[in-house]
């Protein structure tokens, strides 16, 4: 194993000054043509055109991705693509989340940026269908459902799973660019969508895992990125339903991801309620449990409109060093109580809302 990487972020501390959470509303440009970047913000759908062609990126700087995880407490089910420049993978793993035991991690690489090339946005319809070796997959999405396919022989077996979420009418998403101040051609750009009823079935071999709607969701982390060698990130996540005081149903969720390059246009950090996306500031723990991870986390924002504490159950771990490059991964995950504020002022009360937070330094 290589050494740790150096760690490049900050710690908590009270924020001097608030970020500026500018919103985009119109269709803009990623890129300019010489490769700089030229949108810095946030939107409620992405909204910013992206050129592969426009990226002046080294070998494997640009990095492109489709990545969902599925979980309703029990399992989580990670289906993904992706191309990082010199070649890339499409993949299927299922994790027990009450023993940490890994099921079932089917994975297919290939060679080369420019074979395997996926959509330039992810949140509209379209379909992204190929072969990679002996896996097939498909991810289609229309415009109120999204299905995920995915078929490989593995260890003797066959891998499948075919895995459908709901997509509500008007249903808003987070998609950020975070530019890098040393580098105005580095950009990290995401589209983060919670709130996604999920059903469908696992299989491998002679063992079956099926979803269904009441209680499992997928998060969609889709990226178009092109960025530094080095980086620190932590990234939540979590979705459920929330019911008032009729006993009506409410989808509820939230997206916190920080540390990652300039967060002074906008930070990757919303509320999801009802498909609608609620934006607060900042995040940040407030006591880092570096190195004791099943330690609470206690998450405060910039405005305080996001008080929450986690409370781990698992630490799922995963450290791989390919030599150029390397991901050393904690992805807690426990059970989040506390408070939220939506833009409107109403404060809504979270107790035991099953979700995770990872802690991530990247070489890569």
């Amino acid at each position: 194993m290589s050494k740790e990487l150096p760690r490049t972020y900050v710690p908590f501390t009270k924020w001097e000054k608030k970020s500026r959470q500018r919103e985009y509303t119109e269709e803009t440009p990623l890129l300019n043509p010489d490769g700089t970047l030229n949108a810095k913000g946030w939107a409620r759908k992405n909204l910013f055109t992206y050129d592969r062609n426009l990226v002046k990126h080294s070998l494997i700087s640009r990095k492109e991705w489709d990545f969902y995880t599925i979980t309703d407490g029990k399992v989580q089910l990670l289906i993904s693509f992706a191309n990082i420049g010199i070649g890339g993978y499409v993949g299927a793993k299922l994790t027990d989340l009450e023993t940490g035991k890994i099921i079932c991690d089917a994975v297919s690489y290939f060679a080369g940026g420019n074979r395997y090339v996926p959509l330039s946005k992810g949140d509209i319809p379209g379909r992204f269908k190929d072969k990679i070796g002996k896996a097939e997959f498909d991810f289609f999405t229309k415009k109120t459902e999204r299905t995920l396919y995915f078929r490989k022989p593995h260890k003797g077996e066959t891998v499948e799973c075919k895995i459908s979420m709901d997509i509500p009418e008007g249903m808003e998403n987070l998609t950020t660019v975070l530019p890098f101040k040393e580098d105005n051609t580095k950009y990290f750009m995401t589209t983060k969508q919670a709130c996604m009823p999920t059903e469908g079935f696992f299989r491998f071999g002679d063992f079956v895992y099926k979803f269904n709607k009441d209680t499992a969701f997928c998060a969609m982390d889709w990226g178009r990125v092109n960025t530094v060698h080095e980086m620190v990130w932590f990234w939540g996540n979590a979705s459920t339903y929330l019911r008032d005081e009729d006993g009506k149903k409410h989808l509820f969720g939230f997206e916190i991801t920080w540390a990652i390059g300039d967060e002074s246009e906008a930070t990757e950090t919303c509320l999801f309620y009802d498909g609608k996306v609620h934006k607060f500031g900042a995040v940040d723990v407030e006591k880092f449990p570096k190195d004791r991870f099943l330690e609470e986390w206690k998450f405060i924002s910039e405005d305080g409109r996001f008080n929450i504490t986690m409370t781990p159950t698992l630490d799922n771990h995963s450290d791989v060093d390919f030599k150029v490059g390397r991901m050393n991964c904690h992805q807690i995950y426990g059970k989040y109580s506390g408070t939220v504020t939506l833009d409107d002022g109403q404060k809504l009360e979270i107790k035991d809302l099953f979700g995770f937070c990872e802690y991530v330094e990247n070489r890569w």
